[in-house]
């Protein structure tokens, strides 16, 4: 059976939204859980889940990361989430018997484990623990995203692009001597969809950065070499914190 080895620990400062599902879990309950499943691989750019299908089970993802799109009736395709290992997606639908509200989709090589819905209910069932988790994470996922649209509802869309690529390179950047490389292969379109702008939009923002030497691009890559530029186009905002390549950096 895949095993998986928590990135997080809940005893590291507090859960929040980053902090995924398998890593609320007791040992014993993340073994027992993933027990019930079973092993799959996704190439990338492959679809997991798709929007408003029936749910027949739910997925765990190992290894890798994924992003979570909803579309709309125009055609508009919205960058919902990223998830990535330890993360659990499928489940509300799952849980409800509704319809799947959004596709996932691997952004590069994806392993997952995948528990049929009557017994991830079964075990959640048996599991007060698991299902407080559960709710826990759910919780803190609607708390952020509240907390994102309050934030954007206030900024012009080159501020929201800004303080995007400051939480991206917080949470998904690798420091490079050269500087901070995205570690999640995102094109122009997904980028656009997560900041409520147009593709041409982002395209002419990046080539400002571009000329500015904030920032590097290639196809679905993306180096951050003036992390300090983007904090003052996002006017000091909440995505403060980024380390620069000049500065030390603990991992």
């Amino acid at each position: 059976m895949t095993t998986w080895t928590p990135a997080y620990s809940p005893d590291d400062g507090g859960l929040d939204d980053r902090v995924p599902f398998l890593a609320r879990l007791e040992s014993e309950d993340r073994s027992t859980l993933l027990a019930l499943g079973r092993g799959l691989d996704f190439p990338p750019r492959t679809v997991l889940l798709r929007q408003e299908e029936p749910s027949a089970h739910v997925l765990f993802l190992i290894r890798g990361w994924t992003k979570v799109t909803a579309a709309a009736a125009s055609g508009y395709e919205a960058l919902l989430a990223l998830r990535g290992p330890g993360d659990v997606v499928g489940e509300s639908a799952a849980l409800t018997g509704r319809p799947r509200g959004a596709t996932v989709t691997a952004l590069e090589q994806v392993s997952a484990v995948a528990v049929d819905r009557e017994r991830f209910r079964g075990f959640l069932h048996g599991s007060p623990a698991a299902s407080f988790a559960l709710l826990g994470l759910t919780v803190d996922r609607t708390r952020a995203a509240d907390r994102r649209r309050l934030e954007f509802a206030s900024m012009s869309v080159r501020e929201r692009f800004a303080v995007l690529l400051l939480d991206l390179a917080r949470t998904h950047g690798r420091l490079t001597p050269q500087g901070i490389e995205l570690a999640v292969p995102l094109s122009k379109q997904e980028l656009a969809g997560s900041v409520g702008a147009s593709r041409e939009m982002v395209q002419r923002l990046l080539k400002e950065l571009r000329d500015k030497g904030a920032v590097a691009t290639g196809r679905r890559a993306m180096l951050i070499m003036r992390p300090d530029v983007l904090r003052r186009i996002a006017a000091a905002g909440p995505a403060a914190g980024i380390p620069s390549p000049q500065q030390p950096h603990d991992d």
